[in-house]
């Protein structure tokens, strides 16, 4: 038993370089580099790396003939029991792959969805996984069912009589598979409805949104767990979150903002995952902050830094204020430039170096005007003290000829009680109110 438990897979890695393909389509040593990580996390293990440059690809097996029988003989000395190509396959590609090898085949898109299945633990994030997983199986259906295309009634060449009124396995799997996706929607339709009364509420209390977005494994829950004592589990490893964790952050005195982390982004995330997890990256949208984590210590930061741009853009948060978080710095050689600007932190989440500093930079974004006042509310205005619950900062309450509170209210609530402030708006944090 302690053997099956060690590795799933012994993997080798295919990638095609082509002029014919698009930059974020072809294969290179850096992403090849990227999906062997992503097999480390999806507990399996490289055990060979094939790159390689052809001029296009070819319409059937992808790598050609040739290349094919250079990868099955690497499989059959290494023993791996499943090839991994970084490049998007069609259905009938990975089918003749799979019968041309002789092991399993999978794409980087494949895996992905493997490691998201692993990964998701709340009932959100198991919908969204499930739903990505069934729109990524509807097209491969075909190729799965080739041995059913001679069933009578579907081909039409049967023996006169015999097409009924059945149905072969394949319709009868796309039938159930587009029943499933169906009803997935329907769920994720009702976690959007929840979010949506979550985020109005907040809006309502006048408590912005901050959300880190950043490639994956860049250390955005090092980060919230620095900020805000999270605790939540932060490896060294890709796609480590993948369910939205929110948790609030006491920015000053007079600024509170909900700090929200989001699942990791990647080059060539696949189309279906960017669909499915729009019910959680819809909260970018939203949000009234980004806080854009960068593995400044990565070689290839800038390139990284760009899948992020670009997915942000696709889901319509690009006009967003923005901090670009330049995280890692702790692990940049001595005497390196860092990049600066005033949208610009440079931190190191793993030993707080900056942190102080992105605390003052989001303050001076999203304090809009909340001052702590204190209020002496008569008895028969007592209802006042419900709405300073819902729609303030609430710090001390003391009952004597009047209800004296102490609390840090927006501009929209200071208006409303602004008849019953004993203490100008400007009272300093240190001061003791009597």
């Amino acid at each position: 038993m302690k053997e099956t438990k060690e590795v799933r897979d012994k993997v080798v890695l295919v990638g095609l370089n082509s002029p014919v393909l698009k930059r974020e389509e072809s294969a290179t040593e850096e992403t090849l580099d990227e999906l062997s990580a992503l097999v480390e996390t999806a507990g399996a293990e490289t055990a060979g790396i094939v790159l390689q440059n052809r001029a296009s690809p070819d319409p059937r097996t992808f790598i050609g003939e040739g290349k094919c029988a250079e990868v099955k003989l690497y499989c059959e000395n290494t023993d791996a029991t499943m090839v991994i190509f970084d490049n998007d396959l069609s259905p009938s590609q990975m089918r003749v792959l799979t019968e041309l090898l002789g092991v399993q085949v999978l794409d980087r898109c494949g895996l992905i969805l493997d490691i998201f299945a692993q990964r998701a633990r709340t009932k959100e994030g198991r919908l969204q996984v499930e739903l990505a997983q069934y729109q990524y199986l509807l097209p491969r259906l075909t190729g799965m069912w080739t041995h059913l295309e001679r069933q009578a009634g579907t081909s039409g060449q049967g023996p006169i009589g015999s097409k009924g009124p059945g149905e072969t396995q394949l319709e009868t799997d796309r039938r159930h598979i587009h029943r499933k996706i169906d009803k997935l929607r329907e769920d994720l339709e009702d976690v959007r409805r929840v979010r949506n009364t979550q985020r109005r509420q907040r809006q309502k209390n006048e408590v912005p949104v901050v959300a880190l977005v950043g490639y994956t494994n860049a250390g955005k829950s090092t980060l919230l767990n620095r900020l805000t004592n999270a605790g939540i589990p932060a490896n060294d490893r890709l796609f480590d979150t993948l369910d939205t964790t929110s948790r609030l952050l006491s920015v000053s005195d007079t600024l509170d903002v909900v700090l929200s982390d989001t699942v990791g982004f990647i080059r060539k995330l696949p189309h279906q995952l960017v669909e499915a997890f729009k019910a959680t990256l819809e909260e970018l949208e939203y949000a009234d902050l980004l806080l854009h984590v960068i593995d400044v210590s990565s070689p290839d930061w800038q390139t990284q830094a760009q899948v992020v741009e670009n997915l942000i853009l696709e889901l319509g948060a690009g006009e967003l204020p923005r901090i670009d978080v330049f995280n890692k710095s702790d692990q940049v050689p001595l005497g390196e430039i860092m990049p600066h600007g005033t949208d610009i932190c440079s931190i190191s989440a793993k030993t707080g170096q900056g942190v102080d500093r992105l605390l003052e930079m989001i303050g001076q974004r999203l304090d809009k005007g909340s001052r702590r006042v204190l209020l002496r509310l008569p008895y028969d205005q007592g209802g006042l003290l419900d709405l300073l619950y819902r729609e303030a900062k609430v710090e001390t309450v003391a009952y004597g000829e009047a209800i004296e509170v102490t609390a840090v209210c927006g501009p929209k609530t200071l208006g409303r009680i602004e008849n019953f402030i004993a203490v100008q708006p400007d009272l300093s944090p240190s001061a003791d109110p009597k």
